[in-house]
């Protein structure tokens, strides 16, 4: 059985069928976010594989196999954080949904603020909490392979 590390797969049906449609859910929301700006999609589907290795190894192994999302679930798995490519892009989407949000969408000046504020806690967040995968591994001992990536 796969299981993410530091965690057990549930015993009882009910726990079982709470982690299933918790995963389930998030991977919904990680689809979205696939064509909805500004909706997090990697973070749904790292969800989804930790609620999957409580419930369901078949499908931790499907998120893990997504051949452009299960690199950097396991990424963040191993502590490597994102790709800077991929911090790049990300902090870029939340700008632009924000701006077309707030100059576009909103007509109350409480709801843009908010918005706002939300924006830059997310571009806080992920340019200065999330960790960059090469800075990293530029970190690491010499000789310390970075773990295989598949896909």
């Amino acid at each position: 059985m796969s299981v993410a590390p530091g965690t057990l797969p549930a015993t009882s049906r009910v726990a079982r069928a709470a982690w299933l449609a918790g995963g389930l859910l998030a991977v919904g929301v990680g689809a979205i976010g696939i064509v909805v700006p500004g909706l997090p999609t990697t973070v749904c589907f790292i969800v989804a594989a930790g609620c999957f290795s409580r419930s369901s190894p078949r499908l931790e192994r499907w998120v893990l196999g997504l051949p452009r999302i299960g690199p950097l679930v396991r990424d963040h798995r191993a502590g490597l954080g994102m790709p800077r490519r991929a911090k790049v892009f990300a902090i870029v989407a939340i700008v632009v949904a924000v701006t077309l949000s707030v100059v576009f969408a909103l007509d109350s000046w409480a709801i843009r603020i908010a918005v706002l504020a939300l924006g830059a806690i997310g571009v806080g967040y992920v340019g200065l909490r999330v960790p960059t995968r090469e800075r990293v591994l530029a970190r690491r001992p010499a000789g310390t392979a970075p773990p295989a990536r598949r896909g």
